[in-house]
């Protein structure tokens, strides 16, 4: 019997060590997006923005931002180095950022001057490496990279937020755009060189990380770290080697992410920015590993920012830190809206939306993507914004080609080369069409291909036609925003479809389609109000998926107008007063009147204040304004204010 019991012990045992050795489980998605050869832009503003971009990123000279790779690692430059944030700290974070931007355009395009500008940059980036010869590879200046090193003796010292003792500024978030960079070269720019060199990587944080204390690492990841633990997690994903998702588990943030896993909203004053990328990491662990307690603190953040904190533009924080809605209406500055923050919680909005897809997530991604992302992009030289300034009156700032260098120039460079990411998304046989956005989608595993066809969101309607038989029969679940102003009108090759289309549900066709077959789709658009959370008389006005602003005429010509080295330069510029509009019988909605020609200009009438109002992407040099003082007739009688005349 004794023995019995001891090899029932044993078995027992066993069994409980071969579970901890298994590998994770992955959780099952319901929804993925296509890869970006999948899918290729058709003419529309998303496309010019694109092959702006391109143009952009094709005048930047690689060698010029290796300088400092290759200066740091003993080796000499081949080219000067660029100004702006490239000559501080975080010298290296653009590199990262270009070889995903590359990555993305020649993945989405097939262009092969992106891929061989990679070859090249990798190819620098591994002799760099080979030079210091314990895997590092970056841009780091000397302080920062021997703060890195230091961790390996258990040195961890900081100086705030930002940075660790003697002023390194956030060594992590710049390594993280390196390791990042790398592995999107591999992977979706398919250089098989990345690989080994984001791998030594990665096997390097992991090195000088591995001995530090549980309360060395909270210490460590007080100070931004950008998103670590993410990129570790797709390492692992793509390797299948455990070591990279125990490194990413040392990048756990206690301090922002306990609470959100108990639901306790500690978010007000925090800099906006750190934070998202460590949900985006939570995000990926959940999809790797299964665990519940990671989809739930993703899921809880996604909602508090996109339902609880974000402007009507979708961007979110002041001054780069969040707060509260009940004061929103007192957060209408000329550094609102930081554009890395939606950058990354387009990133965070995929995950979640492929776990449950939901209509309000897809409304979410649209509003950021035309009125933050398309709207940050200025049209002559491609440059970018750092703030999305909403204060009344002011005017957009751009960087400059090549001494500027913000972080949002980065995540910019990449936000432009891949429109196409969440047009679609498909399950196991079923195709979401969640943007209205020209384009021809190859769905190679099923024999399918399709084209939509439309100029949303000037007219309200998109055909989609299938242009490849299906192999099998597909569902086409199409989008109805929670937005539309009645039920969607879908047609099948020019007969009405009885489809359910509420707003707020998907429409879906199930069928076996053949090529020539052809839906057309009718969204109604009208204007409509949202109001600020904590003020209802403080409204802005949008038109189907478009927030309309004010155009109040061009913004003064100077030295940082339209471009400044410096993402703050024009924050305490003044302003041109803003009128104010006056309640009249009418419901407001129904004073913002749309121009005859069929453009998206409208005109506000019967409200006191002839305005003239535009997508707010559109406007790109002109002082604009997007939330309106509303009063009424009585309010108005007693405030003395210059607009006055004339009512």
């Amino acid at each position: 019997m004794k023995r019995m019991l001891a090899c029932l012990l044993a078995l027992l045992a066993a069994a409980h060590a071969a579970r901890a050795d298994s590998a994770p489980q992955p959780a099952a998605l319901a929804a993925r997006p296509f890869a970006l050869g999948d899918v290729r832009l058709l003419d529309s503003p998303f496309k010019e923005a694109m092959v702006r971009n391109a143009d952009y990123l094709l005048s930047i000279e690689p060698d010029r931002l290796l300088h400092n790779t290759r200066r740091y690692a003993g080796l000499a430059p081949k080219g000067e180095s660029y100004g702006g944030w490239e000559t501080h700290g975080i010298a290296g974070h653009t590199l990262g950022h270009y070889l995903t931007a590359l990555s993305q355009q020649f993945a989405a395009t097939g262009d092969a001057r992106f891929r061989r500008r990679i070859d090249y940059i990798v190819a620098e980036m591994a002799e760099c490496q080979a030079a210091y010869g314990d895997g590092y590879i970056g841009a780091l200046p000397p302080l920062e990279l021997q703060t890195l090193r230091n961790f390996r003796e258990g040195i961890v010292e900081t100086e705030g937020p930002f940075n660790f003792k003697g002023g390194a500024w956030v060594p992590w978030y710049t390594e993280h755009k390196v390791l990042n960079g790398l592995k999107d070269a591999w992977l979706v720019g398919g250089n098989l060189q990345a690989r080994d060199v984001a791998l030594k990587l990665a096997d390097w944080v992991g090195a000088i990380t591995a001995g530090l204390t549980p309360a060395q690492l909270q210490t460590m990841l007080s100070v931004e770290q950008g998103g670590m633990m993410d990129v570790l997690v797709d390492l692992y994903v793509h390797t299948g080697d455990r070591r990279y998702l125990e490194t990413s588990r040392r990048f756990y943030h206690r301090a922002v992410l306990d609470p959100l896993l108990a639901h306790r909203d500690e978010l007000p004053g925090k800099h906006s920015n750190t934070q998202i990328p460590k949900i985006i990491g939570e995000a990926r662990t959940y999809e790797a590993t299964g665990d519940p307690q990671a989809r739930a603190i993703a899921d809880y953040f996604w909602d508090l920012i996109a339902h609880h904190y974000s402007y009507v533009i979708g961007g979110n924080s002041e001054n780069e830190r969040l707060f509260p809605e009940s004061t929103m209406s007192q957060h209408l500055a000329a550094n609102t809206a930081e554009t890395c923050n939606t950058y990354n919680m387009l990133k965070l909005t995929e995950h979640v939306f492929g776990w449950e897809p939901r209509t309000d997530c897809a409304d979410f991604y649209e509003r950021a993507l035309y009125n933050d992302i398309l709207a940050s992009q200025e049209p002559k030289l491609g440059m970018f914004t750092y703030f999305m300034s909403l204060k009344p009156g002011l005017f957009k700032t751009y960087s400059t080609p090549f001494d500027s260098f913000w972080c949002c120039v980065g995540t910019g460079m990449e936000n432009h080369t891949k429109y196409g990411e969440a047009i679609y998304f498909h399950g196991a046989d079923d195709l979401y069409v969640n943007l209205f956005i020209a384009s021809s989608l190859t769905w190679a595993q099923k024999g399918f291909a399709m084209e939509q066809r439309t100029d949303y969101p000037i007219g309200n309607r998109t055909v989609l036609t299938v242009t490849s038989d299906p192999t099998a029969p597909l569902a086409i679940k199409v989008r109805c925003p929670g937005w539309a102003a009645g039920a969607l009108a879908l047609e099948l090759n020019g007969q009405p479809l009885g489809t359910a289309a509420a707003p707020g549900t998907y429409a879906v066709i199930r069928r076996a389609w053949k090529k020539g077959d052809r839906i057309a789709v009718t969204i109604p658009m009208a204007v409509r109000v949202e109001a600020m959370p904590d003020a209802p008389d403080k409204v802005a006005f949008l038109y189907g998926p478009v927030v309309l602003a004010a155009d109040l005429g061009p913004a003064p010509q100077s030295d940082t107008v339209p471009y400044a080295e410096r993402q703050d330069a024009n924050v305490d510029a003044d302003a041109v007063a803003v009128p104010v509009l006056v309640r009249g019988e009418a419901p407001l909605e129904k004073a913002v009147v749309r121009s005859a020609d069929g453009s998206l200009v409208f005109h506000t009438v019967g409200v006191g204040s002839d305005v003239t109002l535009r997508p707010f992407w559109e406007i790109k040099y002109d002082r604009y304004n997007v939330y309106w003082d509303v009063l009424t007739r009585e309010q108005w009688s007693r405030r003395d204010h210059p607009a006055a005349a004339g009512l």
